[in-house]
């Protein structure tokens, strides 16, 4: 397997599919308002989407903006060229199921909490599908671009808390883009159908970015040529989605993102 040339999801940020819910509304929705509804005054930066199962969605996080409660909208980013629906349930998504074999890195455990934005609270929201894709530690995808195997995929669905935990590793870097992870949202109905998509990425504080790929394996690959204010797909929102790690790269990190999901 060979790391990826330069990557080609630079396109078709935040496209929209029509307005659902703004930051500002959003803000209002839960009894904030003055400064606060001003720093999310920012644009709406979610979508709606047609019929069941189709593009959509609105996403929040309490991750990269402090101050604010986790049901405020994020932008919604593209889905990128590496999406495979494996239709792998795990939550610890390290292993290639074809081999055996355990991807290495440094361990991160990445917990979504799932929220339904209503008046003056953000209520768990229940049975929604997550998927979460990434390369590892030296850029790849797998089963894309002629590589094999499914490691470093997995869905899961939302508890009762509206939540799900992902064991997994500090992602790698390729050319052209900063270190991220990618996430899609479907809200399932009571026969497990999908009614509705929500698609981003998450990313990672550089000086932690920095800590973790000076160790091998990352090392192998040298250092990373797009840090996150030089990605185009960062610069258009990722701010919002900059996660908030803790732990080391000895004992590895975790990090929880809050998502308000108000679509199906």
């Amino acid at each position: 397997m060979n790391p990826h040339p330069q990557h080609p999801d630079d396109d078709n940020d935040d496209e929209m599919i029509g307005t659902l819910l703004s930051r500002r509304r959003a803000l209002r929705l839960l009894g904030l308002g003055g400064g606060a509804a001003a720093l999310a005054a920012g644009g709406v930066l979610a979508q709606r989407g047609g019929p069941p199962g189709g593009a959509g969605g609105s996403s929040a996080g309490t991750s990269g903006v402090t101050g604010l409660p986790g049901c405020v909208v994020r932008p919604a980013m593209t889905e990128g060229p590496y999406y495979v629906d494996e239709k792998l349930r795990r939550s610890d998504i390290r292993m290639d199921t074809t081999t055996g074999k355990v991807s290495g890195g440094v361990p991160l455990v990445l917990e979504f909490v799932t929220s339904r934005v209503a008046v003056n609270a953000c209520q768990p929201r229940a049975n929604v599908l997550i998927d979460v894709w990434q390369c590892d530690a030296l850029g790849v995808y797998s089963d894309v671009q002629g590589n094999t195997g499914d490691f470093l995929r997995g869905t899961q669905v939302t508890n009762a808390q509206g939540k799900a935990t992902f064991t997994t590793v500090y992602p790698g870097w390729y050319p052209g883009r900063a270190v991220h992870i990618h996430f899609k949202l479907r809200p399932l109905n009571a026969a497990g159908q999908a009614t509705g998509e929500f698609t981003s990425q998450l990313f990672f504080p550089e000086a932690v970015t920095d800590q973790v790929h000076a160790r091998a394996p990352y090392s192998r690959k040298g250092k990373r040529n797009t840090l996150n204010a030089n990605d185009g797909i960062y610069r258009n929102g990722g701010n919002q989605l900059l996660l908030s790690v803790t732990g080391s790269p000895e004992k590895g990190y975790r990090a929880t993102f809050d998502v308000g999901l108000n679509i199906g």
